[in-house]
């Protein structure tokens, strides 16, 4: 049997050799080989990732109606070299070395937790916090419930913008899509349509008359047939407040020479805010300010710098063509910010010539530092550097991420790192602190969402959360306790203060580098401060991951690095976190 199968199998053989030779069939044949390997490599990574993503709520994009959605909450975390846990980073040019706090460079072996930079979509998770909880309950330092308010399709009681989601539409959902755009009160209709604005503008009504469930959430109520139930949101920025796509800024007492400081201006007949708003973005100004029956338009100069708010009732004065709004009086203005551009500030480029003096920007990670470049670019006109490169900063404007960190074209180069060695080798320092509290949480979101992305509610919950904890406290201390140690010229600036007057604040900074300062720049900043980079400020987590044990370690770094900076005669940490 054996000897009659050999011929048999070289048949066999040969037949499959000449197909093989036969060179169509063989290229795709190859062809179906790749596909099937790619096909078992897909199926692997996919149940290998069930694990860690398991019991995580995916959530389709918002279908806006009336205005596309802001920044992307997603995407993966960016490397900021950290040098903590085996974090890895990749650059064309060099590969600098990074340091973490030295208690932590032993620590990086098969101990080290393996922290994947995913993003994960984060809006569904929201919908868990109203489980079980009527609507008057919703009160817990995001949103307040203000009533059920009667809503009229042809005159709408909240006119800002709108979606609707007819599956998964949330009370969180809603409130966070009108906080992400400035406005003051989110309103939900019909179980399923969200409507945002600053101001209410309809009668309320009984609440039995918003009594239709939510589409995405059946233990809440989200109105009723022309019905609204109705959410103050608590901001943080009391002028980030909307009329259609105008910020509100404020009552502000009439300028000396209205002529000088606001150049264009026209009486209007049935006066209302749109009307001033439209003019004066047909003019392309960026402030249009309302006296009465007549509208101004300008850019904030030393003339009208929008520092000095009034009392909002001495603008009181009803439009003419509008029975809601207040139009201001003739000494004193309501004043609205356009969607124009100022572009006072916006030119930047790299330094003229080289420095040879090396300017960092240093910070904890979390700390604020991408904000600051951002305002020091707008305020001095020049590109800064970093210390690492990302991608995505550089994909949105700061183009001089990729310039070598020595190159001495930026006017200051941003860094996180703590090393004795990496300290000294900048000849001057801008030293940014926040609060650790909520550096740590900020840093956390963009390692595990993004750089305006949040990290996912398993993450908070998991092992993730307490292991950062204890790994990145402790470095909070001691990358400002090393700065003002081994730094040759450091200024400390504070976030929470820079956030507070950032005028004054960032000012001091840009003479600190050596410039002079644009008073007209600065209030261009002030204008866009934002950014690119900035979270909702209204998405918050529903309970505070602090354990009692973490709030007890913190509190003692807090008190540690109070000292330290009341020792160089400095002022110590601000009061908003100073342990009592």
């Amino acid at each position: 049997m054996c000897v009659a199968r050999e011929p048999i199998m070289a048949r066999s053989l040969l037949k499959i050799h000449r197909y093989f030779r036969r060179k169509p069939v063989r290229f795709f044949s190859f062809i179906l080989l790749y596909l099937t390997a790619g096909s078992l490599v897909f199926l692997h990574s996919g149940f290998s990732s069930d694990s860690s993503t398991a019991g995580i709520a995916g959530s389709g994009s918002d279908p806006l109606l009336s205005e596309g959605r802001g920044g992307t909450g997603g995407g993966s975390a960016t490397s900021e070299g950290l040098g903590l846990l085996g974090r890895v980073f990749k650059e064309t040019r060099r590969t600098p070395r990074r340091f973490g706090p030295p208690w932590m460079k032993e620590s990086r072996g098969q101990d080290a937790p393996e922290w994947a930079g995913r993003g994960f979509d984060h809006t569904s998770s929201w919908s868990h916090g109203a489980k079980g909880r009527t609507t008057k309950e919703m009160d817990d330092g995001r949103a307040k419930y203000i009533g059920c308010y009667v809503d009229d399709t042809q005159k709408r009681a909240l006119r800002g913008v709108s979606f609707l989601d007819y599956k998964k539409m949330t009370v969180f959902r809603c409130q966070d899509n009108c906080a992400e755009r400035g406005y003051l009160y989110a309103g939900l209709e019909f179980g399923a349509e969200c409507y945002c604005g600053h101001k209410i503008q309809a009668p309320n009504v009984s609440e039995s008359e918003c009594n239709m469930e939510c589409k995405g959430e059946k233990s809440n109520l989200c109105g009723g047939p022309n019905r609204l139930s109705i959410y103050r949101l608590e901001l943080s920025q009391e002028s980030a407040r909307r009329y259609g796509s105008a910020i509100f800024k404020g009552c502000f007492r009439r300028p000396d020479n209205v002529t000088l400081a606001l150049p264009a201006s026209a009486v209007m007949q049935n006066m209302s805010v749109d009307k001033c708003v439209d003019m004066c973005t047909e003019k392309e100004f960026s402030l249009a300010a309302l006296a009465g029956d007549k509208c101004h338009c300008g850019f904030p100069t030393p003339l009208f710098n929008l520092h000095e708010h009034e009392d909002e009732e001495l603008c009181l004065h009803r439009c003419t063509g509008e029975d809601f709004e207040s139009c201001g009086n003739r000494d004193f203005f309501v004043v609205y910010q356009t969607q124009v551009q100022d572009n006072r500030c916006m030119d930047r480029r790299f330094l003229p010539t080289r420095s040879k003096h090396l300017m960092a920007l240093a910070s904890f990670p979390g700390a604020g530092n991408t904000w600051a470049r951002h305002l020091i670019e707008l305020a001095t006109g020049y590109y800064t550097g970093s210390y690492y490169f990302d991608g995505s900063l550089y994909n949105k404007g700061f183009k001089g991420e990729r310039d070598h960190w020595r190159s001495g074209r930026t006017i200051c180069i941003k860094t996180h790192e703590s090393g004795k060695k990496e300290i000294e080798t900048f000849d001057a320092s801008i030293l940014m602190i926040r609060n650790p509290y909520k550096a740590l949480m900020a840093e956390f979101n963009r390692k595990y969402g993004g750089h305006i992305g949040f990290a996912s509610q398993a993450h908070w919950r998991g092992k993730e959360w307490p292991e950062f904890v204890k790994n990145y406290a402790p470095w909070w201390a001691s990358h400002t306790l090393d700065w003002l140690k081994y730094g040759k010229k450091v200024q400390v600036v504070h976030f929470e203060d820079l956030k507070r007057d950032l005028f004054s604040q960032l000012k001091g900074m840009v003479i600190f580098l050596g410039l002079e300062v644009s008073e007209d720049r600065l209030l261009c900043v002030e204008g866009q401060k934002d950014g690119n980079f900035k979270r909702s400020g209204l998405r918050k987590l529903e309970y505070d991951p602090y354990t009692v044990e973490m709030r007890a370690t913190i509190d003692r770094l807090i008190k540690t690095v109070d000292m330290e900076l009341r020792k160089r005669n400095l002022s110590g940490v601000p009061d908003e976190y100073r342990p009592r």
